[in-house]
């Protein structure tokens, strides 16, 4: 286990991250089970594709070290022996499916498909996404259990784990989006003609033989798909809005039909056609619309090349990416995109990381340096290993965290999800009302049925439905390619509120390359010795003042011992025992020597940090590191301030350190010498008094308050636990994105009201005007769609890169 992350007494849980679950995700049900053994384990949550493992105990019946031990123990144990074939499936398990949809055509598909899956008792949550098309199922059923769930409602359900299944689904949907074209083009075609001479209303029987063998491809043969899906619904005894269309475009037509055979004039075949090809033509326009708030999908997903270039054997070969296995050894050439993860063995080259940065300034790569797929080599070759290929890729993270974010609902969202779930229904109640009262006041049975099918085809949900998720589609998009990834879809709705910022300091604020400046022996050690014990103890720290004081060690030449029982303490600093003597290096808390307080305050007086190191209880040395602000950073906290937003840094580091870089980039409130839990009480203690607080860090210390914050802000460049607890990645590391990302869930949230209003004041005031007569059904289709498509339109402003 590389990498303690919580240790969460309020909530009683500790959290890890082991990346070898990454590599095997089998593995984690065999862990499941063996940790579940223990009676003070109280749940266990294991999300292999994060590496992470949650576990809720009983603190009084084991502490904490017990269960780190035992989580070090079994996760290790884990690693080195083979999963045995008996446990390879749990009865029972609880799994998260994401899938795919096909055949959606209205909010009220999703809100069927969502309702039905939930009736089954193996479900304990499903989601389903119209906008986005996707469908995210929580409980003890596999994927071919929902394909078939899915199958049986009508529609479509495509496995979407890797990318490559997630780039067939693409191009299922561009031949989809093609066909669309297609059959609302030649629907249009057939109908234009039977209009004309609906409106030019021929007396002779030929004419109307004419629109009858124009009419009948158009309404069975374009719209087969409406009556298809109608009846399987029906079967179900539910309904969606193809029901409607197959309601109205089928009594128009049937009922012209009728009136054909017993020689009467009332004909309602250009209705019949029209409302078909205007509801084709507007799924087309929408799906179009629909295609573009999902670009950002497209785009990430488009950045892995279909191949690579390995050497086996001495000689280079093209294989698919799907073949690369870890291990490879892949050469880039100048101007490729790097197919897979890996570490650069040979060359010397910059690359094009904006995809993961959002910043256009390349990165020079040598030997040693980590290189991600999707990322463009510049004019140099480069030989590197895989290290990461698949799902478990720094890419298909990516993808995985915008795909996520995408597919989220907003607390917004509830109410229209509620309103499309009952539309449908009650919609076809009040068409029936319409037709009864129009006949009750003798108005004759043809305006009857035009008013009711008008009814039928203007009280589409469709433009409600689409009025949140279209918007968060479009703004994640943004989003991502500013170099904001979105884990948690809430947070684009809580950004826009929050009324405080605690930043923490090292590697958030300042560069988080820490160097020491000032290296002062004391108590008589040799410095040799000094430094081997230094750095045996920091040689595996992912603190940022631990690195470098192994880079301080190092650049001597000294050789490290091997240290016993290291032991991290947040906020303080770490203990260790390297041949029989006891080490501690941290602060003056930590320390248990009565000197180090007067030594390191002198340190601090001169605004540098300082770490002090004890060997048996004895000060020997002490050492004083600085770490410059980032250089955006006093504009981006002046552009915090500007929103409204208050700004506090809270630091382990000691009050003149902090103070330097506070007063340097503009922070009244800070807090020196915060501990994790401090930092955690006061996210707590500023939200209990009503304030919406965002916590942003990097390193596992910020873990808790990240956790704890309305929303979380991870340094990209920091730890991965920090990212894990953290609703929004930076990834480039420039804490100017914070401003940024505020505005956008602002101007998404405006675009959702906006959305929101219009949706339902058009449903408010087209459906009575349809069932006053005012619309008649092809009017009624016609703006049916196009509420729709200017929902979508209003959406797709946000990808734009206005403020």
């Amino acid at each position: 286990m590389t990498e303690i992350a919580i240790v969460h007494q309020l909530r009683r849980r500790i959290r890890v991250i082991a990346p070898a679950l990454r590599r095997d995700p089998e593995r984690t049900l065999l862990l499941d089970i063996l940790l579940r053994k223990h009676p003070a384990i109280r749940a266990v949550r294991v999300v292999a594709e994060l590496g992470s493992v949650a576990v809720h105990f009983d603190p009084v019946r084991m502490p904490v070290a017990h269960v780190l031990t035992l989580l070090d123990n079994v996760i290790g144990n884990l690693g080195r022996a083979p999963l045995p074939k008996a446990q390879t499936a749990v009865p029972g398990e609880t799994r998260e499916i994401s899938v795919a949809i096909e055949g959606m055509t209205c909010a009220s598909c999703a809100a069927l498909i969502q309702l039905a899956v939930g009736r089954d008792p193996r479900v304990q949550a499903a989601s389903v996404n119209y906008a986005s098309e996707t469908a995210t199922i929580t409980g003890g059923l596999d994927r071919s259990e929902v394909e078939k769930l899915v199958a049986s409602l009508g529609y479509v359900a495509r496995p979407m784990d890797s990318l490559a299944q997630r780039r067939q689904v693409i191009e299922r949907e561009r031949a989809r989006l093609g066909e669309s074209r297609r059959r609302a083009l030649w629907a249009g075609a057939l109908t234009l003609p039977v209009m004309v001479i609906g409106m030019a209303m021929p007396r002779s029987w030929p004419w109307k033989l004419v629109e009858l063998a124009l009419t009948a491809p158009v309404v069975l043969g374009a719209g087969r798909p409406f009556f298809d899906r109608a009846l399987k619904l029906a079967r179900h005894r539910a309904a969606n809005m193809d029901t409607l269309i197959a309601i109205g475009a089928g009594a128009a037509f049937g009922h012209s039909v009728a009136s054909l055979l017993g020689r009467r004039h009332h004909l309602y075949f250009e209705a019949a056609a029209g409302i078909v090809a205007f509801v084709l033509l507007g799924r087309w326009l929408e799906e179009r619309a629909k295609g573009k708030a999902g670009d950002a999908i497209r785009r990430l997903i488009d950045l892995q090349p279909a191949t690579a270039t390995i050497r086996r054997d001495g000689v280079e070969v093209v294989v698919s990416v799907d073949e690369v296995a870890v291990g490879d050894v892949v050469v880039i050439r100048p101007g490729e995109r790097i197919a897979v993860d890996g570490v650069v063995l040979s060359g010397l080259s910059s690359v094009d990381e904006a995809m993961l940065t959002g910043e256009s300034m390349p990165v020079v790569k040598q030997e040693g340096d980590m290189l991600a797929g999707g990322c463009v080599n510049g004019a140099g070759l480069l030989v590197m290993r895989a290290s990461a290929i698949g799902a478990d890729t720094v890419l298909a993270g990516i993808v995985r965290m915008v795909d996520h974010a995408q597919a989220a609902k907003l607390p917004v969202q509830r109410l229209a999800d509620r309103v499309s779930a009952v539309f449908v229904p009650a919609v076809v109640g009040f068409a029936v009302f319409t037709f009864a009262s129009w006949l009750l006041a003798g108005r004759g049975l043809a305006p009857a049925l035009d008013a009711a099918v008008s009814v039928l085809l203007i009280a589409c949900p469709c433009a409600l439905g689409l009025a949140t998720p279209t918007a968060i589609m479009a703004a994640t998009g943004q989003a991502a390619r500013r170099g904001l990834f979105i884990k948690d879809g809430t947070a684009l709705e809580s950004a826009g509120r929050l009324s405080v910022l605690i930043f923490d300091k090292t590697g958030t604020i300042t560069q988080g390359q820490p160097q020491v400046v000032r290296f002062i022996p004391l108590g008589g050690m040799d410095e040799s010795r000094v430094l081997a014990l230094l750095a045996a103890v920091e040689g595996g720290s992912e603190h940022h003042l631990g690195r470098a004081l192994v880079a301080f060690a190092r650049a001597r030449g000294v050789r490290a011992d091997m240290a016993e029982g290291v032991r991290a303490v947040p906020g303080s600093g770490v203990t260790a025992e390297v041949d029989g003597h006891r080490v501690v290096i941290g602060n003056a808390r930590l320390l248990d020597d009565p000197q180090a307080e007067a030594v390191l305050a002198e340190i601090a007086e001169h605004g540098q940090t300082p770490v002090g190191m004890c060997v048996d209880g004895k000060l020997v040395a002490a050492f004083a590191i600085a770490d410059p602000a980032r250089p955006g950073a006093p504009a981006a906290i002046a552009a915090l301030h500007a929103m409204g937003v208050r700004t506090i840094m809270a630091t382990g580091d000691v009050e003149p350190a902090a103070r330097a870089i506070a007063d340097q980039v503009g922070i009244a409130d800070l807090v020196a010498g915060a501990s994790p839990a401090d930092k955690m009480k006061m996210v707590e203690h500023l939200t209990a008094q009503g304030e919406v607080v965002g916590m942003v860090g990097d390193g596992i210390n910020d873990a808790p308050a990240l956790a704890a914050a309305h929303v979380g802000f991870a340094i990209g460049t920091g730890t991965h636990i920090a990212m894990d607890c953290a609703a929004i990645t930076l990834v480039g590391g420039d804490i100017a994105k914070v401003a940024e990302m505020i505005a956008l869930s602002r101007r998404t949230m405006t675009v959702i009201r906006q959305n929101l209003v219009w949706a339902m004041g058009y449903n408010t005031v087209a459906i009575p005007g349809a069932a006053l007569g005012r619309l008649n059904p092809m009017v009624a289709s016609t703006a049916m769609a196009l509420s729709s498509v200017s929902v979508v339109a209003n959406s797709l402003r946000l990808q734009k890169d206005g403020r």
